[in-house]
């Protein structure tokens, strides 16, 4: 059975028992702060097992897509786990209970395939249970028949769960599969993989309190209501039901490592005789290739970027591994293209739009390939540097700070500077190496800690919707309201009454205020009442369902229960119309200039003014910008108009209407036209009637936002029109001050320009006419140091640095070649000092180093070799220190 097929059948299943099927939450973690990835099938619904939301369905089913990285170098040693998995869960909010569980997960797991269940044979099923839970062992041996000895008594380390901070908890029961005694003991629950959990009900009852550890808590008392979550890991059921013995060889998977052995000329696994588990390096490789490469098309297909910091960074981390695991079975060329479209032919059945998405996502995927291939070049060749100075040392062994530094630095991957240094009879430290990843990691961990917000305390909004239901919110339809304020909060804390000067979140009853969201900024304007008035400085929405207005109090006072008048500033509200609308049209520019590839990624818009981010790898020319802006503008003198459509999620999507990667949608959703399908998107921001409303567009600014992301800057409306006025009148004066006509004043500037970078260069080449020529005279004053001779000279202030380094060695061309000399020029400009020492082949042969001595006159800064090196950045005046130290190193005169 296909892994597709065994979703499918999973969510059928549910549907059919009254189940809401929700889809799978996108990778990126964005509503949890303490998660990178979603990495658990419940994430979603956290906030409502936590009683911050309340669930718009008692019972719900999703297979959602989950990413755990907590080591990713231990990924591909065993066949047990992966980067990316698949969990299909089933959830109850206060409606049924553990029979009602049971017995769903029973009669999928053991009904024939014919009739659509998976068709598992029930003499080698087993249930677990917590040890205590009689109630549950009743109830298995109710549903199921399963005698006394296949139900297991486990303990809470097994068999008991909780998030891991206080909240929610209760008893799991897990359904077990006898795999045989080839894969162990038997009865040995612990150890082996004979016995293995593949679906996981927990019966969510009690309230715990805080604990050290996983057992280590106390249980506060039971729960209002009681939850079910559960997770059927797919990949597992998948090699069950396919009758192979791991993940790696599911549908989903295996094609890649085929894919990556034909084009390595080498065989993975149990094709060559090794055991299915092996951790023969080259099946490791094949492991890391095929879970890494099937992560990267998912990340990526959610909207994920390859970056150096946070989620892009995870990113970056497992495509370089694949790549180098490939490179290390002997495949030098680029291999992504290769790999990536089978892993988009093993997901797409379950996925589709990975395939209609493709091309956006092999860009990615190819530049950062190609990206590393230049890294690797480049590792190389200073890992060739680092070998010849360790040998030249005499030592044998390649330092662990070296070693740290490729990978660090560079990205140099330390398998592959272990491989590189091994072929030139060199070891690694390898520990102190280690050492400082080590070190790294904790430095890592405890900023993150240090960072960790934990959940917020939601519990105030939550008891404001629980009294009084959610928030009238009237934004698309008025811009003022007669509302009622229903709750006061100060510094998160209620208050009955707010005064004069204070800050404070008010609440109201109905509201016409935009709330921000969407990249729309929040409305502006005033509340009102008969003892006094507030501007409003920020709208939320903190929880669903309930507006938050941060206000400002102006005059008198506000109260809890008090009827005030709220109203948007209208000329506010006109502006952010026009700046949301023109981000639409801005975007649907871009498409028609660059190709759909060009898609949204991120954007914000306030009154007049919008930017917006998109896929793209490179620099927009400043033609590529004016057909952008042209064909924004074209767009608004047609007039088009602007429509708003409510549909379901699905019909968005087969309508073409674009989305945010990212999101998390509702099911039905508000779709924005502008000219029918020229721009069609989920928004929930307000918009203008007709694109001519919006006013000139004129795009200021074009930007790199990371690695494949570029940000678009522009005006709208008014806005726009005060710049274009601005530019006007700095034409005509520019015109006015050259004395030429508008027309000519391009010519007439890059003329100017010219002419001054004529008599700069002329400048600059007598100036170094100037230095140079007192090469001979700072030579014939060299001091003799010991047996050296040291010309050390300050060169006259404003010199740059690539005159110094010129002076310093045309005055070691000039001291004697049969001795050893030393040339030292220290030099001046914008406030620093830099320093340069060459010495000539002589003095190198007499152990004098031009490294080592601007290394000890800068406190180990600097860089070079034996013969030349420089360094700088330390304060002016400390120029002719380091002159004297480098005078002092060389010897006592």
């Amino acid at each position: 059975m296909r892994t597709s097929e065994i979703k499918r059948r999973f969510l059928a299943h549910f549907e059919a028992n009254d189940h809401t099927v929700v889809p799978s939450a996108p990778l990126p973690a964005i509503e949890d702060p303490n998660l990178l990835f979603i990495n658990a099938g419940m994430v979603q619904f956290v906030p409502y097992f936590l009683g911050q939301q309340t669930p718009p369905w008692n019972r719900a089913t999703s297979v959602q897509k989950c990413i755990r990285t907590p080591d990713i170098e231990e990924v591909g040693k065993t066949t047990r786990h992966g980067t990316f998995f698949q969990m299909n869960g089933n959830f109850s909010f206060g409606d049924y209970f553990k029979e009602k569980a049971i017995e769903l997960a029973w009669d999928l797991v053991t009904r024939s395939q014919a009739d659509g269940g998976y068709g598992f044979d029930e003499k080698v099923l087993y249930a677990s249970v917590y040890h205590d839970d009689d109630e549950a062992i009743k109830l298995w041996k109710k549903i199921s028949g399963l005698p006394d000895d296949r139900i297991v008594r486990l303990g809470k380390k097994d068999n008991y769960w909780s998030m891991g901070i206080p909240g929610p908890c209760g008893p799991c029961s897990e359904i077990l599969i006898d795999r045989g005694p080839e894969f162990g003991a038997d009865r040995d629950w612990e150890a082996g993989d004979r016995y293995m959990e593949f679906w996981n009900l927990v019966f969510m009852q009690n309230l715990r309190g805080e604990g050290t550890n996983k057992e280590d808590y106390e249980i506060l008392g039971p729960l209002p209501k009681k939850n079910i979550d559960t997770g059927m890991g797919l990949e597992r059921v998948a090699y069950l039901l396919q009758g192979v013995n791991n993940m790696y060889e599911i549908d989903e998977v295996k094609p890649i490592i085929d894919m990556a052995s034909e084009l390595t000329g080498k065989r993975y696994g149990v094709e060559s005789g090794r055991s299915a588990d092996s951790a023969h390096p080259d099946d490791v490789r094949f492991r890391v290739i095929a879970d890494h490469v099937r992560t990267s098309l998912m990340l990526i297909g959610d909207g994920v970027v390859p970056s150096n910091e946070g989620r892009g960074y995870v990113l970056r981390r497992i495509m370089r591994r694949a790549i180098r695991s490939i490179r290390l079975l002997g495949f030098e060329d680029r291999a992504l293209p290769e790999l990536l479209p089978v892993a988009r032919d093993c997901m797409a059945p379950s996925y589709p739009e990975l395939a209609s998405d493709f091309e956006r996502i092999s860009s990615y995927a190819y530049g950062e390939e190609d990206a590393f291939r230049t890294t690797l070049r480049q590792g190389t060749t200073i890992l060739d540097v680092a070998v010849q100075q360790t040998k030249k040392s005499g030592s044998d062994t390649l330092a662990g700070d070296r070693a740290f530094e490729l990978h660090d630095t560079y990205g140099f991957p330390i398998d592959l500077t272990l491989e590189m240094a091994a072929e030139q009879g060199l070891k690694v430290d390898q520990e102190g190496f280690r050492h400082l990843m080590a070190e790294q990691r904790r430095r890592a961990k405890a900023d993150a800690q240090a960072r960790k917000t934990g959940h917020a305390d939601l519990s105030h909004y939550r008891k404001l919707v629980d009294a009084n239901g959610p928030s009238q919110w009237l934004a698309y339809e008025t811009l003022r309201t007669d509302s009622r304020v229903l709750g006061i909060l100060v510094d998160g804390r209620p208050e009955p009454i707010v005064r004069q000067g204070a800050v404070a979140e008010l609440i109201l009853d109905k509201t016409p205020f935009y709330a921000e969201s969407g990249g729309q900024h929040a409305d502006a304007g005033l509340i009102t009442a008969p003892g006094g008035a507030a501007e409003v400085i920020d709208v939320q929405r903190p929880i669903k369902g309930l507006v938050v207005h941060q206000i400002r109090v102006t005059d008198g006072e506000l109260a809890v229960d008090e009827a005030v008048t709220a109203e948007v500033d209208p000329e506010w509200r006109l502006g952010a119309r026009q700046a949301h609308s023109g981000t639409h049209v801005v975007h649907a520019a871009l498409r028609e200039v660059l190709g759909p590839s060009a898609l949204q990624s991120g954007s914000f818009n306030r009154p007049g003014y919008l930017r917006l981010d998109f896929s793209w790898r490179s620099k927009l020319s400043e033609a590529t910008r004016s057909e952008v802006e042209e064909v924004a503008n074209r767009a608004v003198r047609r007039d088009l108009p602007v429509a708003v459509k409510y549909m379901p999620l699905a019909q968005a999507r087969e309508v073409g209407a674009l989305a945010l990667f990212g999101e998390t949608y509702d099911e039905t959703v508000r779709v924005v036209e502008i000219g029918g399908e020229w721009s069609r998107e989920l928004c929930g921001g307000t918009h203008v009637e007709h694109s001519a409303q919006i006013g000139p567009v004129v795009v200021t600014g074009e930007s790199s936002v990371g690695a494949g992301q570029r940000r678009v800057e522009a005006l709208t409306g008014f806005e726009a029109f005060q710049y274009l006025a601005r530019e006007r009148d700095l034409v005509t004066s520019l015109a006015a001050e050259v004395g030429a006509p508008r027309g000519e004043l391009p010519d007439k500037i890059a003329a100017l320009i010219q002419r001054a970078k004529d008599a700069e260069k002329e400048l600059a080449s007598l100036r170094a006419q100037a230095i140079m020529s007192s090469a001979a005279t700072h030579a014939a004053n060299a001091k003799q140091v010991g047996d050296v001779f040291v010309a050390a000279v300050l060169a006259p202030d404003g010199t740059n640095g690539g005159d110094a380094r010129t002076l310093a060695m045309e005055i070691r061309g000039k001291l004697p070649a049969d001795r050893p000399g030393v040339a030292a020029v220290a030099a001046t400009a914008g406030g620093k000092a830099s320093l340069v020492v060459c010495v000539n082949k002589t003095g190198v042969g007499r152990d004098v180093s031009a490294q080592a001595l601007v290394k000890a006159a800068l406190s180990g800064r600097g860089g070079g070799g034996a013969e030349v090196a420089q360094g700088g950045g330390v304060p002016a005046d400390q120029a002719q220190v380091l002159l004297d130290t480098v005078v002092s190193e060389v010897g006592p005169a």
